[in-house]
């Protein structure tokens, strides 16, 4: 239940936002461990603009994410930024992801990843500063099921580790 309450949550600060007089901003992060496949599997959510002016701001260097301009450089840069602001330790201990593909949904970058090679999980941390060099107000939304038990984060710059069981 609180998993349909944190999105139905979502869905109700974006259609307000959109009648805000400023951006409202927020990153979705999903994860489902998939116990038959020995992996973790994660759906990051970004919106395409904030992502490339802090791709741009890390790297110095203009990148055109979602844009028919957009070079394989661009996203190896999206790549090296995604793994050094969000990080997974899993029973306590911490683990890569492979990033698998994206694709641009509207004016969203959806950035697929897993990590492999996971028996069970008995504890889960996240580490997730995504965009918040640029936004102090970015808000990172955490949404993690494993084995059908669902548990939900919101991370922020004062908080951007948690820890689920």
């Amino acid at each position: 239940m609180k998993w349909k309450q944190s999105s139905l949550f979502l869905v109700a600060i974006i259609v307000l936002s959109s009648f805000a007089m400023h951006k409202f901003y927020v990153g979705m992060f999903q994860m489902k461990f998939v116990p038959q496949k020995k992996e973790l599997h994660i759906t990051t959510r970004i919106f395409i603009d904030d992502i490339n002016l802090a791709l741009e701001k890390k790297f110095r260097k203009k990148t055109f994410i979602g844009e028919p301009k957009e070079t394989k450089e661009d996203e190896v840069l999206l790549q090296k930024y995604i793994a050094e602001k969000f990080k997974v330790k899993i029973n306590n201990q911490s683990k890569n992801f492979v990033f698998l593909s994206k694709e641009i949904e509207n004016n969203v970058v959806i950035c697929y990843l897993k990590v492999k090679e996971l028996s069970k999980i008995n504890s889960f941390e996240v580490e997730n500063s995504i965009l918040m060099e640029i936004y102090p107000e970015q808000q990172n939304i955490i949404q993690f099921d494993n084995n059908g038990e669902k548990q939900s984060l919101l991370l922020t710059e004062e908080t951007f580790k948690g820890k689920l069981k």
